[in-house]
């Protein structure tokens, strides 16, 4: 890969963003192996979790201007084809099987709010500097707006997305766009302890889990929700794991996912 690099340390995977001397600007190339690499990702058993960071002094500085100014040219197809694809990386990151972390620092502009905010669960350096700046060039925040509004609110999503003024990590934690902001120094700690909580469950049930929130969330009423939530902890119960699960918690003993 060209722009992103995975690491796979034991049941961790990290997908670093690797174009540090532009402080990690996406391109289309970019795009594409994200896309890529979560799909992969949701197919590798062993992975347990997964983090997003960026190397070197940013986490991402929103769009190549090179790739903008090809973009610039483009016809309105080709801007569409482009913009899917973006839309479809969003999606990957959000529909991941696995728990996903962001950990930002340094910059998170325009679309690497889109990134952040399409993982589970966003930590953020004090010192990052935030901007959903699209209006500022006569865009808007298009592709990212379900996951951004889906963190912040919509009353929220205007005053960042209107104003595409510029915040640090005490404040995204605020408008709730990240989870926790602190040091760099906390945030790593804070990540390991979470990874352990997560490890600490069963694999399968966090990914139903997963699929249960957003489920509820985006596309059952309360009624379709009865027999849906019946049938899916039915399932679950009478599944491998959840037998193993039940039997560990009745029998006082660790559960055989827990190494």
């Amino acid at each position: 890969m060209q722009t992103i690099e995975l690491k796979i340390e034991g049941t961790i995977a990290t997908v670093w963003l690797n174009r540090p001397e532009i402080h990690n600007a996406f391109n289309e190339t970019m795009i594409s192996e994200l896309l890529e690499c979560y799909k992969s990702i949701n197919e590798m058993d062993d992975i347990r979790a997964v983090l997003m960071r960026g190397k070197g002094k940013s986490f991402c500085a929103g769009a190549d201007l090179n790739w903008m100014r090809d973009v610039a040219k483009y016809s309105y197809e080709q801007n569409y084809k482009e913009s899917l694809q973006l839309s479809e990386c969003f999606f990957a990151i959000y529909s991941c099987k696995k728990p996903t972390i962001a950990m930002v620092h340094g910059a998170a502009i325009g679309g690497a709010n889109g990134l952040l905010a399409a993982c589970d669960f966003a930590f953020a350096d004090d010192n990052t500097v935030f901007s959903l700046s699209e209006v500022k060039i006569g865009i808007v925040p298009a592709c990212i707006s379900p996951y951004i509004i889906k963190r912040v609110g919509e009353f929220n999503a205007k005053d960042l997305m209107l104003t595409g003024r510029r915040f640090q990590g005490k404040e995204a934690e605020q408008f709730k766009l990240v989870n926790k902001s602190m040091s760099e120094v906390q945030m790593e700690i804070y990540v390991s302890t979470l990874i352990d909580s997560l490890k600490s469950s069963g694999p399968k049930a966090i990914s139903h889990c997963k699929n249960l929130i957003n489920e509820v969330c985006n596309h059952l009423s309360l009624h379709e929700a009865l027999e849906y939530t019946a049938k899916m902890i039915a399932e679950i119960r009478a599944s491998e794991e959840g037998q193993e699960g039940m039997a560990a918690f009745l029998e006082k003993r660790k559960p055989n996912w827990i190494k």
